[in-house]
């Protein structure tokens, strides 16, 4: 049997009104092809109405969406991902924990859980302050 490793990397979208972020309690896992794990994904948040998101990501190429929920609403899975990738947002408890089935060689990658608070406005914008006389830089979320 191989030996897959998948790679739970923590990544945290701090929102300062809103004071949401997600957090990753494992870093690392391994488990065997065949196997059944799951990503434990915990999220805080002011406000009920929040998206979270769960991504892919492989060596030297840009994250893969894998599936979204909502409090109100199923969320969409993308079609790759449908047999064997599955997620339940408990809002009692503040998790959104991944479910992979059957695990595949192919299954070893960094899995990111990110969340999207939203109020009113459907878009965030990241802004970073660069030095003096530097250009800012603005990415959108």
């Amino acid at each position: 049997r191989n030996t897959i490793t998948l790679s739970v990397l923590f990544l945290l979208l701090w929102y300062l009104v809103l004071g949401a972020r997600v957090e990753q309690p494992s870093r690392e896992m391994t488990a065997n092809e065949a196997d059944q794990v799951t990503l434990t994904c915990n999220y805080t948040s002011k406000t009920t109405n929040v998206y979270l998101f769960w991504y892919k990501h492989l060596s030297n190429m840009s994250p893969t969406f894998i599936l979204n929920k909502y409090p109100f609403s199923e969320g969409t899975t993308e079609s790759d991902f449908k047999k064997r990738f599955y997620a339940k947002l408990d809002t009692t408890s503040r998790t959104v924990p991944l479910m992979i089935k059957n695990l595949r060689v192919s299954d070893s990658a960094v899995y990111y859980c990110a969340l999207k608070p939203t109020v009113t406005e459907a878009h965030s914008t990241l802004i970073q302050l660069c030095q003096r006389n530097a250009i800012n830089q603005v990415k959108t979320l």
